[in-house]
């Protein structure tokens, strides 16, 4: 990994690009849940997170496919970043048709429409905190397609398919992991 590819030069991308508050939180939560799948899986944590940190980042300036995320992985080479992250980033969207190849690709598809998912089912409940927040209880809401309508159910179903994964597991993996860093994410039940 060059010195250049770290998680606060990441940062740093994220920031100038994206200035959404909530695409800055979908992307530190899609973030979280990265590094956890790059423990459970005793892959690289820093190369995963940046990747889940950096999905989105060209999202707010270039909405419409394949802009997204054409124009990021472009920004991305022209700053040194390696093709497979780039390819990671990329195979996120299903437009490109970019095979998913790999556990990277496969865990970031994954995480990316659930980690949405999960944000909103949490800022519904009392106190908008994601402690204790169980599976069931997302599946349940998965079915309500009034709820979190732009969340693409198809993606998580396929997500957790392609990941090889139980979806209802993938599901209580995903909160327990957001649950260790709720606060960051103001999902605590601190927010007022």
């Amino acid at each position: 990994m060059s010195n250049a590819i770290t998680r606060d030069a990441a940062w740093g991308i994220l920031t100038e690009y994206t200035k959404s508050e909530s695409l800055r939180k979908h992307a530190l939560a899609v973030e979280i849940l990265m590094r956890a799948h790059a423990m459970k899986y005793g892959e690289n944590e820093e190369i995963w997170g940046i990747v889940g940190l950096l999905h989105d980042f060209d999202y707010e300036m270039y909405p419409t496919m394949p802009d997204h995320p054409t124009k990021g992985a472009e920004i991305l080479r022209q700053r040194g970043y390696p093709e497979d992250l780039i390819y990671a980033i990329s195979s996120h969207v299903d437009a490109l048709g970019l095979p998913r190849h790999n556990l990277l690709c496969k865990a970031v598809y994954a995480c990316d429409e659930l980690a949405g998912f999960l944000v909103a089912s949490a800022l519904v409940r009392p106190g908008k905190s994601i402690i204790g927040m169980e599976a069931r209880s997302v599946i349940k809401k998965l079915k309500d397609k009034a709820f979190a309508r732009a969340v693409s159910r198809e993606d998580i179903y396929r997500g957790a398919a392609e990941l090889g994964v139980d979806l209802n597991e993938h599901i209580q993996f995903c909160i327990r992991a957001l649950e260790e860093k709720a606060g960051a994410l103001g999902l605590d039940g601190t927010a007022s």
